[in-house]
């Protein structure tokens, strides 16, 4: 549990998205090896797994270094939804998020995530009691519709209802998801990006913050988007691809980033690995995050190759991540490209 009241100012131009699985505490201290600025996320979390799963620290637990943090919450009972946003205040968290957007089974199934879109009164009352139980800001990511919703009209409804009940911040995956037909997977790529939906958002509501999610691969991509909307975030390319992060800091922020080289910031990250292997977490639990980092270099096969084939053994320790990064001829300089 984090108590330091000093954290570091919000913004939101540029995030992480969450990601199931991926997003985990390992990834995003990575993460701050490669950036200072861009807001991390959490997987989301279901307020059950808060208020009924033990310990405690296995679903909010999380490094200080990897401020500024959001918790991304999973749920529609406004009760449950406003204790959780309650700890994870207690906790620390820089911001809590509403998930409106998952469309896997087993979140319709509990009525949470993306069916959510359907039921704009019930994501009202939610933020209105997770408003009124914290001092940090409660936002909402969603997605641009569900199934033949229409794109104008059922969105601007349901912008308009949750609004009035007092959030001023979404972040839009311009996609809708097609909960009848198409899976969790399909609907990352098949439902058409329609971000010009997301742009006439931001016009129409100019006094919203609206960020927009899906599809962003580049720097190029963010400062496009930025002239029509308050924010970006990127999902899966900031995973696959982390080195993406390491000019963040500098295109979006006007401030250097922490790692020079690729090199640099796996070597930033090795004191937090010998910290995670006394705790007993396999190697593998952290390194399964940087197989991505050396893409596209001389001998990056070679070092996701060496951690996939080793990482996961019993008693791999930091010679095998050593081992790995020696695999990688180290360059002068390895700047990321904007």
């Amino acid at each position: 549990m984090n108590t330091d009241t000093t954290r570091p100012t919000l913004d939101r131009t540029f995030s992480v998205a969450p990601m199931m699985d991926w997003t985990t505490r390992d990834y995003r201290v990575f993460a701050r090896t490669l950036t200072r600025h861009a807001l991390l996320y959490t997987e989301m979390v279901t307020t059950g797994a808060i208020l009924h799963g033990s310990p405690r620290e296995r679903f909010l637990g999380y490094d200080d270094t990897e401020h500024p943090l959001a918790l991304q919450l999973g749920g529609i009972d406004p009760g449950e939804l406003a204790e959780c946003a309650a700890i994870a205040e207690e906790w620390g968290y820089d911001e809590v998020n509403l998930n409106v957007g998952c469309p896997s089974d087993r979140v319709q199934n509990n009525l949470i995530g993306a069916c959510l879109m359907g039921h704009p009164d019930k994501v009202a009352a939610a933020v209105r009691a997770m408003r009124e139980s914290v001092s940090i800001p409660v936002t909402v990511k969603c997605r641009i519709g569900i199934d033949d919703q229409d794109e104008d009209a059922d969105l601007e409804r349901f912008i308009s209802q949750v609004a009035d009940a007092g959030c001023d911040t979404f972040i839009v995956h311009a996609r809708k998801a097609w909960l009848q037909g198409l899976s969790p997977k399909e609907n990352r790529d098949i439902p058409p990006l329609n971000y010009s939906r997301v742009h006439r958002l931001k016009a129409s509501r100019p006094a919203l913050h609206i960020g927009i999610n899906g599809g962003l691969k580049t720097l190029d991509d963010c400062r496009e988007h930025l002239q029509h909307v308050d924010s970006i975030m990127i999902g899966r390319e900031a995973y696959q691809n982390p080195w993406l992060l390491a000019s963040v800091d500098d295109a979006l922020y006007g401030q250097p980033g922490p790692a020079q080289s690729r090199h640099q910031a796996a070597r930033a990250l090795r004191p937090y690995i010998a910290r995670r292997l006394e705790e007993g977490a396999r190697l593998n639990h952290v390194t399964r995050h940087l197989l991505g980092l050396f893409q596209g270099c001389p001998g990056g096969r070679r070092f996701r190759r060496h951690l996939s084939e080793n990482a996961h053994r019993e008693g791999a320790g930091l010679q095998v991540f050593d081992d790995a990064l020696g695999l990688v001829p180290e360059p002068e300089r390895q700047l990321a490209d904007a």
